[in-house]
């Protein structure tokens, strides 16, 4: 079984959109938040997956990552 990150809600929420955007700008506009505030919060996305041994360095990495945890399906993308 895969380790799982301890994401927060807020954090699976950027997630989500960010995957399913076409970017982050649009991600901010639409949670009425600064882009530097998406960028930090996949920052911390990033080294929480990494802190478990399954690092996700690209989007793509991430997708997959969203996939084998349960948080997206390819229907989504």
């Amino acid at each position: 079984m895969l380790a799982k990150p301890k994401l927060s809600e807020r954090e699976v929420e950027v997630l989500v959109r960010w995957l399913r955007s076409d970017s982050k700008s649009e991600v901010a506009r639409e949670l009425f938040l600064a882009v530097g505030t998406i960028n930090t919060h996949l920052t911390r996305i990033r080294a929480k997956y990494a802190a478990v041994g399954r690092p996700a360095g690209t989007k793509a990495a991430l997708v997959a990552r969203a996939i084998q945890d349960g948080l997206l399906d390819l229907q989504d993308l």
